[in-house]
């Protein structure tokens, strides 16, 4: 195990009736003129923004609304926001909504107290060390960023979807009430227990050795996830099942499971660019490169691909040929990712061949510049991977 560093202060209030603590939490953690950022109507349908905004006034606090936040938060909102938020003399951003929400409250929170452009994080390899203070009313268990300090956000100009972070953007407090996510339709719920799964994989398939507690968190989650999403693909407003997924999202996410070991996340980088250029869902993206990936670099360990199978999908161990056992585990997790009504290939998420080279451009990557850890990917394995996944 290596050395670590893990300081993760969010405050949650976890379950029914939660929102109504959000103007006091926005108190409690220095707030007093409030921008509450949020994306489509479906928060105001389902009563979650009127709930959040009659907290906020019954506990005296001023407030300025900002909606409009798409899947894939674009930049042009993320100007607005920052803009908005230094004429109006904001001190605190509630984000109510998903990740989309959430993560473009972190990017206008970092903008707002910064002199330069706010993409400089997000295209330099910049921590970002002060932003305004961030609370979150999750109505999606997807994501993680809750719990996270990270976020993405798809600059409109070239449609380049890049993440950033630092632990300024670690949200003061997140209201967590699984009721809100009964509303969410089959395809949507899907798209984010295949996301939450991916932010435990990335995480999961390490070189560094010695890691049986994290490696056992991580498998308990995953564990988790497959008992409770089929739950709820059959019963969308099983308040149980939607209240064990939403804590897995925000554990899968806030580094929990991730501590003292090597992190991959070359899967993310290699969906972003599917969902920039074809506004896909990032769940739905991830449910067709990571079992590509998986395929692409099994043979770096099989071994820990063969563990993943045994502990996770209970597959029978081959002492003999764990490489049969590690692709069964890939393809018990490609079965139950099209059982939840994922798509796993490109067909399905209507992406063409075509455009294999200037995905595998748009990204970056050169020899000298490659991604990801578990196995450092150049132009070449990125290209293989999307081939993988036609």
């Amino acid at each position: 195990m290596d050395n670590f560093n893990f300081y993760a202060p969010t405050y949650f209030a976890f379950g029914r009736e939660s929102e109504k603590k959000t103007g006091r939490l926005v108190r409690r953690f220095g707030g007093s003129k409030v921008l509450v950022h949020y994306g489509g109507g479906s928060v105001k349908r389902n009563g979650v923004l009127d709930a959040v905004l009659n907290s906020l006034k019954e506990e005296g606090l001023e407030y300025v609304e900002l909606g409009g936040v798409k899947p894939n938060p674009r930049s042009g909102l993320v100007y607005e926001g920052i803009e908005l938020c230094r004429r109006e003399g904001i001190d605190f951003i509630l984000a109510v909504g998903g990740g989309s929400a959430i993560d473009s409250a972190k990017a206008i929170a970092a903008g707002a107290v910064y002199e330069g452009d706010f993409w400089d994080f997000y295209s330099k390899d910049m921590s970002v060390r002060n932003a305004l203070p961030v609370g979150t009313v999750l109505t999606i268990a997807a994501a993680g960023s809750e719990g996270s300090p990270d976020t993405v956000i798809t600059h409109e100009d070239g449609m380049l979807k890049r993440g950033a972070s630092g632990e300024a953007l670690r949200p003061r407090f997140s209201v967590l009430n699984p009721e809100f996510t009964c509303t969410l339709d089959a395809y949507q719920t899907a798209c984010g227990v295949t996301d939450i799964m991916a932010h435990v994989c990335e995480r999961y398939f390490t070189n560094t050795k010695n890691v049986e507690t994290t490696d056992r968190l991580c498998e308990a989650v995953l564990k988790a996830v497959i008992t409770e999403a089929p739950k709820i693909i059959h019963n969308l407003t099983d308040y149980e099942a939607r209240a064990n997924l939403m804590w897995a999202g925000m554990v899968a996410h806030n580094n929990i499971v991730g501590v003292g070991r090597e992190q991959d996340w070359s899967s993310h980088g290699i969906e972003h660019e599917l969902s920039a250029l074809y506004d896909v869902a990032h769940g739905a993206g991830l449910a067709v490169i990571f079992p590509a990936w998986m395929t692409y670099v099994m043979h770096h360990d099989v071994n820990r691909f063969a563990q993943f199978a045994v502990r996770v999908w209970d597959c029978d161990m081959n002492f003999a040929n764990p490489e049969l056992t590690a692709l069964e585990g890939i393809k018990r997790f490609k079965e139950f990712l099209r059982g939840i009504g994922m798509p796993t290939n490109f067909r399905e998420l209507r992406a063409e061949e075509k455009d294999i080279p200037r995905m595998v451009e748009t990204l970056g990557v050169t020899e000298e510049r490659r991604i990801g850890r578990f196995v450092p990917l150049g132009p070449k394995d990125i290209e293989n991977i999307y081939r993988l996944a036609l």
